[in-house]
């Protein structure tokens, strides 16, 4: 573990943590969680809302403008420009009911109709990084705060510093909507690569899934989606991202009225969003013309874990937060291509943590 030293202060900051590891935390379901709920909502809600008033009404009761975003957005085309959303779920439900409230999952998303990309990435919530929120908070603290000092607007605020692009839209869900879904859309077929034994969400009894193929009801679903145990990080992310499509496909293949009522009800309360309704009906629309030929990217960072101050933080490595930020910016026709889009090109990170993650008084003590 790195040492704190009279010498560390000659030191660059990047030379602190030079051969500091990343430091696995546990994994949320978040990620596929709202990817899900994102794409009922672009989806079947849009396509719902064309003929259910219930539909209709949960879109309105759903809108939650930003100001500033109102104006910036005014002439955006979803059929024909890209946009950004920031998918943010939230720590609390009917079961917590917290007063502060933080991001548990932080999803960027870039999509682009004419080139046929979505490109997308997780920021991982303990980001140690500057946001200024006017009136409530100015200075260094992790990103997932910044929900809790100005909610949406303030997180977008914050991921636009951290990744210099600007976002266009946001959809926040909180976490009772999931298995809530996959029940309404009458359970999922996956296959279970081995015995899981994992808690429930609750932690009050435990899941017991088979290896093989098997119907999945919305808390076996979770329980899935949520299990660290027997593989790494991108076999979590592959079996994941086939539960999102098992979900996605259940929810477009839907053609009874009472089940589409039943995926309504299920999101009803639980998400908001400054994107009105016609922009989703534009953004549907675009996603599912020629779908199959989209281009989807799902972008990792590399990065070090640090304690500051008794507390975990998170560091992003400079040139992977500057690899990432490009191919969203160059989805958003913000960048042009360069080296780093040729073919066969392998981005390797150097190890080196941002500036813009590194407390400036030296008391960052680096994992091993």
């Amino acid at each position: 573990m790195q040492k704190n030293s009279k010498d560390d202060t000659k030191k660059t900051r990047s030379e602190l943590h030079k051969n500091s590891r990343k430091k696995h935390k546990k994994i949320k379901p978040w990620q596929v969680i709202v990817v899900i709920i994102l794409g009922l909502i672009l989806a079947g809600v849009g396509y719902a809302a064309r003929v259910l008033t219930s539909a209709n009404n949960l879109l309105s009761r759903s809108y939650t403008p930003i100001e500033k975003k109102v104006e910036e957005n005014r002439h955006i085309d979803p059929l024909k420009d890209p946009i950004s959303i920031l998918l943010l779920g939230v720590d609390n439900d009917d079961d917590r009911q917290l007063d502060s409230t933080r991001t548990d999952a932080m999803i960027l998303m870039t999509f682009n109709p004419i080139n046929k990309d979505i490109s997308m990435v997780s920021i991982p919530r303990d980001t140690y990084t500057y946001m200024s929120i006017p009136n409530q908070f100015e200075g260094m603290t992790k990103i997932n705060a910044a929900y809790s000092f100005g909610e949406a607007e303030a997180a977008i605020d914050a991921v636009e510093d951290l990744m210099e692009l600007p976002i266009n839209y946001y959809i926040t869900v909180d976490f009772t909507a999931f298995e809530d879904i996959v029940n309404a859309v009458g359970g999922v077929e996956v296959d279970v690569p081995y015995d899981i034994k994992e808690q429930n969400a609750k932690g009050k009894f435990v899941i017991d899934l088979k290896e093989g193929r098997q119907h999945l009801t919305g808390e076996e679903a979770l329980a899935f989606a949520r299990t660290r145990k027997g593989d790494n990080d991108i076999l979590r992310g592959s079996r994941q991202q086939e539960l999102m499509n098992e979900i996605m496909k259940k929810a477009m293949s839907i053609g009874s009225i009472t089940k589409l009522e039943n995926i309504m009800e299920a999101i009803s309360g639980h998400f908001w969003t400054n994107m009105d309704k016609q922009t989703i009906f534009k953004v549907a629309e675009a996603a599912l013309v020629g779908k199959e030929s989209y281009d989807i990217q799902n972008y990792i960072f590399d990065w070090s874990g640090f304690n500051y101050y008794g507390e975990d933080m998170v560091g992003l490595n400079d040139d992977s937060l500057q690899y990432i930020s490009h191919k969203l910016r160059l989805s958003l026709g913000l960048d042009e291509p360069d080296e780093r889009d040729e073919e066969g090109y392998e981005f390797q990170t150097n190890g080196l943590t941002s500036p813009k993650n590194i407390p400036n008084d030296g008391m960052a003590v680096w994992e091993e």
